[in-house]
């Protein structure tokens, strides 16, 4: 008698209203140039990049402009707040980035201390309400903390981004079991930011149930950037297969792929 096969349907990811394809963001900060950017992008299949208002020139045509590179009419370009260390510096750099853009998706991040750049979650919360308040749609980068990501949740937050790991670090999801809790409670999409330093990585994160993986060291930083992208948009592919497959369960001792019973 065969026994039937379960397949599950996956469903794109959509945040704020817009349906994605790829479960991979990258960014736009720490390439050679524009140029590798682009090539990168090209490779990993993302359909959105972060950028980084403060650090990277989408206004003065004097000087070379991420768009010439990277068009924002075929990439959702999604502003953040890296490097701000207050409430107010993330509300009035958002602001900023809508005048000049008309973008109202957004990144929130608020910084504690320069040295491992963990999100300040006070702050965070309360720059996550003024902006929500005035029309923006949140993506917020917190802590693997479960208990603020639900405040931030209900708060009204289109997507949830705990760390892996300290931003640059590329050391690795380092609270697997916090990523799950937090993956478990949230009803939108919950994207690990920050931390990835390699495909396993990638993978390990969508393998928990995560929705999609942000990412700019691991890609710009390796010795080849282009395949690299193109590693991580494998990665996060086979994770998200894996999770929906459902893995076989752990066993404490070995069993045999062919039963050993009924043998001659």
């Amino acid at each position: 008698m065969t026994e039937e096969l379960v397949s599950i349907k996956d469903q794109p990811l959509v945040i704020a209203g817009r349906e994605f394809a790829s479960r991979l963001i990258i960014g736009t900060g720490k390439y050679k140039d524009y140029a590798q950017n682009a090539a990168a992008l090209a490779a990993s299949g993302a359909q959105m990049v972060t950028v980084a208002m403060r650090r990277v020139n989408v206004m003065n045509p004097d000087e070379p402009m991420l768009v010439d590179f990277i068009d924002p009419k075929k990439t959702v370009y999604l502003p953040n707040t890296a490097g701000c260390f207050t409430g107010e510096d993330a509300v009035r750099t958002l602001r900023l980035a809508r005048e000049a853009g008309g973008w109202s998706l957004v990144k929130l991040e608020v910084l504690s201390d320069p040295k491992h750049l963990y999100p300040d979650m006070e702050e965070t919360l309360r720059a996550a309400k003024m902006l929500i308040d005035d029309g923006f749609d949140v993506m917020v980068y917190c802590s693997d903390d479960p208990v603020f990501a639900k405040k931030l949740e209900d708060l009204g937050c289109v997507a949830i981004m705990p760390l892996g790991a300290p931003i640059g670090s590329g050391l690795g999801l380092q609270n697997k079991v916090n990523i799950r809790l937090i993956v478990e409670q949230t009803s939108v999409p919950v994207i690990v930011d920050a931390g990835v330093g390699t495909a396993s990585d990638a993978t390990e994160a969508m393998e928990l149930g995560c929705d999609g993986v942000l990412m700019n060291t691991a890609i710009a930083e390796a010795d080849d950037p282009v395949r690299m992208a193109r590693a991580m948009k494998h990665a996060v592919i086979a994770g998200r297969e894996a999770y929906l497959a459902g893995r076989m369960a752990k066993k404490r001792y070995a069993d045999p792929s062919s039963p050993l019973a009924g043998l001659i």
